[in-house]
């Protein structure tokens, strides 16, 4: 059972990926951030859906900023769906809008950029972000 959830789950970051995607190319569409979303749900919350720290709420503590930014790509990609401020609760809508923001502002796939500016915005500074890093880095180790 667990290894199936593993496997729906590898799946669903990697269909969103390419839902998300838009113009992305192959490498991005089937780069797995499964390992990298799992660790920031644990740094972030513990797991806990419902966490909430001043606005930052939900597994992955998403701020309404980052939830505006996400609707601001879809708009720009043409596309009609949108998410709220109660999505930040649902585990799923909150890698989804982790997706999103990869697919928009690291085509790369860099998994420090990304870890980095989950944490301190995309013009991150690589010293106030250097501790959450480790963290991060430190719970997909763990895995």
């Amino acid at each position: 059972m667990i290894l199936n959830l593993k496997r729906l789950f590898v799946f669903t970051v990697v269909f969103s990926a390419a839902y998300f995607s838009g113009s992305a190319s192959n490498k991005q569409k089937s780069f797995n951030w499964a390992p990298v979303i799992e660790a920031i749900i644990e740094v972030e919350s513990g797991g806990d859906a419902r966490a909430v720290s001043g606005r930052s709420c939900g597994a992955m503590q998403i701020t309404p900023i980052l939830v505006k930014e996400c609707n601001n790509i879809l708009k720009k990609r043409g596309i009609a769906k949108r998410y709220t401020l109660a999505d930040r609760f649902s585990v799923s809508k909150s890698k989804e809008m982790f997706l999103l923001m990869q697919s928009e502002f690291n085509p790369t796939n860099n998994v420090e950029k990304a870890i980095r500016a989950w944490n301190g915005g995309n013009n991150y500074k690589v010293s106030v972000t250097n501790g959450y890093y480790r963290k991060v880095m430190a719970a997909m180790k763990k895995k």
